[in-house]
């Protein structure tokens, strides 16, 4: 079986390299390509991607599978080859559902919408993205066809990013949360607002991105193993193991690239803690998207925006900006923390956070299930903004255009933000309850035990468990919204005195 294994593991190597070559060109494109490239990157976004679909389902590797598979016996049910055939075989199983012609197709047209989402979000045009965006959805429906039958059209959607997730699930889950966090901010409504003079200043662009560079460094992301660039709506990606690369976006008019920086910089941690044995394989990355939004989010709000952190991070922040050397750390710490409904998602507090999930999750379904034309999106969009957040953004730029997920055909993804929040507070409490002393830590600037945590509990395993059962092996329990809302009962409450 070895030498078949061998076999198989240097074929699929072959294939997962091809796709991080598809990688590192949508990297470039976000990070330093030309816009009239934008017709050539397309064609070779497209060749790579088909090229590395139809190696993976190839005819050689789906019977070295079946082979090894017969005789697998003998593996341990957690060694990373069994956990591999384990995830090849599903891998497989799906890809072969999907044919390479419309691989091709899907990539270019995603490489190409992402040039018309720029132009139409700066112009806050949403009718220049309106074709692109058509045949985006038109082709993620064509793709929940190859799963057909299904219990929902947007379930084949929903597992590409969660595996084992089924739509109904996560309903559920927002059903629990919806009411009980809208009860939140409407109490958080009625007391009065924290002092927030202190961020409406000008913040000197290249002082935010030092900034930015000394958190993440800070928190552990390795330098020599990656990098940080700008781009319009920041994002993470790896190339390799040792090749894990965050972006941001910097703004002189908010604060807002230091934990957008931060949020990036903890998917990054995940990916560069993934045990290097599993290089070259599909298990080298992370488990899902909410596995990895748990970590992102753990360290840009949990961590990032906690009292601990700010005893000892307050201080450079004052040296980068002498203009909040005489605002106390009390009154910046209840400035960042302000709970106010906003336009922007990554801008969002975390009380009100889930909402903009929740309403892009549900015109998906209802674009998927042809119940929403995307002409109509505008308007569908800004009815769902007053209904659950009380506000009208003022124009598409600030409303539907702003995220850059549904440019790159990214349907399906939306859910595991806030599925990521419920999870990073699960685990914080275990993270607590095996480090007492953790916040002691924050403060003086002593990350290595949080991330030693993660690292032996969650990050080495990279994907060789399903999200379900990883969630459990971590935290003991499913997915569990209690220990988030019951986070942000007690933050909240403390800072509006509820």
């Amino acid at each position: 079986m070895q030498d078949k294994l061998k076999k198989l593991k240097a074929l699929v190597a072959e294939a997962h390299e091809l796709g991080r070559v598809a990688a590192v060109l949508d990297w470039d494109q976000q990070v330093n390509m030309p816009h009239a490239a934008a017709g050539a990157r397309a064609c070779q976004t497209s060749i790579v991607s088909r090229l590395a679909h139809e190696k993976f389902t190839s005819a050689e590797i789906g019977e070295l599978l079946e082979e090894c598979a017969a005789e697998n016996s003998s593996l341990e049910p957690d060694s990373d080859d069994a956990c591999l055939l384990k995830v090849l075989k599903r891998d497989y199983e799906r890809q072969c559902k999907v044919p390479s012609e419309y691989v091709a197709e899907f990539s270019h047209t995603a490489s190409a919408a992402h040039v018309e989402w720029e132009k139409a979000k700066n112009s806050s045009d949403f009718k220049l993205f309106e074709p692109s965006l058509k045949k985006i959805f038109d082709l993620r429906r064509q793709y929940s066809g190859f799963f057909a039958p299904y219990d929902h059209i947007y379930d084949p959607l929903l597992n590409e990013f969660e595996p084992g997730m089924k739509t109904a699930a996560v309903l559920e889950v927002f059903e629990k949360v919806r009411p009980q966090q809208v009860e939140l901010i409407k109490a958080i409504s009625e007391r009065p607002a924290p002092d927030c003079k202190c961020l409406q200043d000008h913040f000197v662009p290249h002082a935010q991105w030092e900034l930015s560079v000394n958190a993440a460094a800070a928190m552990g992301y390795d330098f020599s193993r990656g990098r940080l660039d700008k781009a319009v709506h920041p994002f993470t990606t790896t190339f390799s193991l040792n090749d894990v690369r965050i972006t941001t976006a910097v703004s002189p008019e908010t604060l807002a690239a230091l934990h957008s920086t931060m949020h990036e910089a903890g998917h990054a941690i995940y990916e560069q803690n993934i045990s290097q044995s599993l290089e070259y394989t599909p298990l080298a990355t992370g488990a899902s998207l909410a596995i990895h939004e748990s970590q992102s989010r753990m360290w840009e709000n949990i961590v990032g925006r906690s009292r601990a952190f700010l005893r000892f991070f307050y201080p450079e922040i004052q040296k980068m900006f002498p203009q909040l050397k005489t605002v106390p750390m009390e009154t910046f710490y209840r400035a960042i923390n302000k709970v106010s409904p906003g336009f922007i998602r990554v801008e969002a507090d975390e009380a009100t956070y889930n909402m903009h999930v929740m309403l892009r999750l549900e015109l998906e379904i209802a674009i998927i299930e042809g119940r929403l034309a995307v002409a109509d999106l505008p308007s569908a969009w800004n009815e769902k903004m007053r209904d659950y957040l009380g506000i009208t953004p003022p124009n598409d730029g600030l409303g539907c255009l702003q995220d850059v997920h549904w440019s790159a055909g990214l349907v399906g993804y939306f859910p595991t933000y806030a599925l990521g929040n419920m999870i990073s507070a699960q685990i914080w409490e275990c993270v607590n309850n095996d480090v007492p002393d953790l916040e002691q830590q924050i403060e003086r600037g002593e990350f290595e035990g949080l991330r030693g945590w993660l690292k032996e509990k969650l990050h080495r395993h990279g994907s060789k468990f399903e999200p379900c059962d990883l969630i459990k092996r971590v935290t003991g329990s499913e997915i569990n919204p209690e220990p988030y809302l019951n986070y942000l009962r007690s933050k909240y409450s403390e800072i509006y005195g509820l």
